[in-house]
């Protein structure tokens, strides 16, 4: 079966090495681009991002690639990754207040500062566990509450809940960690970065978009 060909956005802001290398690994033909065409000529679309909200909007904005994204998001499979999930949310308020792409409705929050008489340590850096239904296709063959890698001061809050695709509690702060949406599937750690079983978020990805079942 050919392999899908999946673009990789670059607007400046992304860990590009090791998304690409996770598709590679797992027998996606990754290419990184910022070019319209070529977004819209692949199989399937991701989004990756580090840093802060409000720069990323005004990069997609630079590179004029704020529609080719939302056209994606309505006609092919699309994942988000860590700042790549917060951006399809309709509003952030880190370092002031954002809209953002407004394809999820909801916003982005801040951890607080402290979680009942407990501080809170922010960002959150390292392995927490996800908590999902197993029956997602996305999820085949990896357990419950598995352990996955996080780097991130703010989370989603999406306003439908039946959007929610994992959830994940932090020092006492049960969030949520995935959304599932239309064609998107977006996730606030980073599978690329979460060794075996983030790559068979990757594999399993590769199947639904082979067999139409996204």
């Amino acid at each position: 079966m050919k392999s899908p060909k999946v673009a990789i956005i670059d607007y400046e802001m992304c860990n590009l090495f090791s998304v690409n290398h996770a598709c590679l690994k797992e027998g996606l033909t990754p290419i990184i681009t910022r070019d319209p065409k070529k977004i819209d000529a692949a199989d399937a679309v991701i989004l990756p991002g580090v840093g802060a909200f409000g720069d990323a909007m005004e990069n997609l904005r630079h590179y004029e690639l704020i529609n080719v994204i939302e056209q994606a998001c309505r006609t092919k499979p699309f994942m988000g990754i860590c700042l790549g999930l917060q951006l399809l949310f309709s509003n952030s308020n880190e370092f002031g207040s954002h809209a953002g792409l407004n394809l999820v409705e909801g916003s982005v929050e801040k951890f607080p500062k402290e979680s009942g008489d407990r501080r809170i340590k922010v960002p959150q850096i390292g392995w927490n566990k996800a908590s999902f239904d197993t029956s997602e296709p996305i999820f085949s063959g990896i357990p419950n509450k598995s352990f996955f890698y996080f780097v991130h001061s703010y989370y989603v809050n999406p306003m439908d809940k039946a959007a929610v695709l994992t959830s994940t509690n932090y020092e006492g702060i049960n969030y949520c960690s995935a959304v599932k949406s239309g064609n998107i599937m977006a996730f606030q750690f980073h599978p690329e970065k979460s060794g075996a079983l983030g790559l068979k978020i990757y594999a399993n990805w590769k199947q639904l978009i082979q067999t139409g079942r996204y």
